[in-house]
């Protein structure tokens, strides 16, 4: 933990001339995601050369543009359309093509958390199963972003959620706040193996969909409540453990094993963004309506960004460090 803070630097740059295709941003705000942690500790998919600014989400207004330049204007709020921009910074020059205009009549903290959390919570219950109202999910890790976002879109839809968390000493208040996003249950990882799990479903039916973002037991434990021939994905390893699956969810129930990253998948839009888009412009419509929040946050100045790191850093937390830039 103290090597990764040690390796930030609050420095003065230059901001980059403006080119034809380029956009001015000055940033607004931006998360300390876990992605984030793990490229500064070398641990991600994707690494950044060095010396680079931290940071993969955010939003920011645009200030001036490039001759060229159609999609923004001054006074727009963009996103980053791609991973690796480097948000944690007051402002910078962007091409047009790694920014996508939100809204500026959402709350602040919703922009600045939209493009990570949201999208990935999104994508994985459009993308491997047919849900329909009615049906159920179950879900580790609910109180991360993600698994906020998961509770708010599945409700949003009329779909059910099982929401699993660690057990720790404030765990009436976190249930409290689950259920107040709209989480159908919330049980421990302990609860999960219990065999009161059998009168759990006898009001709500066993899950066609797990998404996974811990790894180990937990995950062995979520497949066995999973429906024949369902689907679980994993878009995270918390646990630094591997997903142990019985050969009999196999042999016996079908079970999908498949597996979700946002950065791939924008990637792969990169060539149409009518998907992004059309994605993004939803999960707005949902922050209008009250029915999509930003996860519990913590605004914190850019200069105290060594207390935000190392408050991200802790087991337990339920509160997403902010950079207000």
């Amino acid at each position: 933990l103290l090597l990764c803070v040690s390796l930030f630097r609050l420095r003065d740059l230059e901001v980059a001339r403006l080119g034809e295709s380029d956009v001015h941003v000055k940033m607004l705000a931006a998360p300390i995601n876990p992605a984030d942690i793990n490229m500064i500790q070398g641990t991600y998919a994707i690494l950044s050369e060095l010396p680079a600014v931290g940071g993969n989400e955010g939003v920011g207004q645009v200030v001036e543009v490039g001759s060229r330049v159609t999609s923004v204007k001054p006074g727009d709020w963009v996103v980053p359309a791609d991973t690796g921009l480097g948000t944690w910074r007051t402002e910078a020059v962007f091409p047009e093509e790694t920014l996508l205009r939100v809204p500026s009549d959402i709350p602040l903290l919703c922009a600045a958390t939209l493009s990570v959390n949201p999208c990935t919570a999104y994508r994985m219950l459009a993308d491997f199963e047919t849900l329909r109202p009615g049906d159920s999910v179950i879900q580790n890790g609910a109180n991360s972003g993600v698994g906020q976002a998961v509770i708010q879109i599945a409700k949003a839809s009329g779909i059910r959620t099982i929401n699993v968390v660690r057990d720790r000493p404030d765990l009436s208040k976190l249930v409290e706040r689950l259920m107040s996003l709209g989480a159908d249950h919330v049980i421990t990882e302990e609860m999960l193996r219990k065999p009161d799990m059998k009168d759990l479903f006898k009001s709500i039916p066993k899950p066609r969909l797990a998404l996974n973002c811990v790894g180990g037991k937990s995950t062995t434990e979520m497949l066995r409540h999973l429906q024949p021939k369902g689907t679980m994905v994993t878009y995270g390893g918390m646990a630094k453990q591997p997903v142990m699956v019985p050969v009999s969810a196999f042999i016996f129930k079908d079970v999908k094993l498949r597996g979700f990253w946002m950065t791939q998948w924008k990637k792969d839009q990169m060539h149409n963004k009518d998907s992004l888009k059309s994605m993004v412009q939803s999960l707005c419509e949902l922050v209008r309506k009250g029915q999509l929040t930003a996860p519990a946050c913590t605004e914190v100045p850019l200069e105290d960004y060594r207390t935000a790191l190392e408050a991200s850093m802790k087991p337990f937390t339920s509160s997403k460090q902010i950079l207000v830039l």
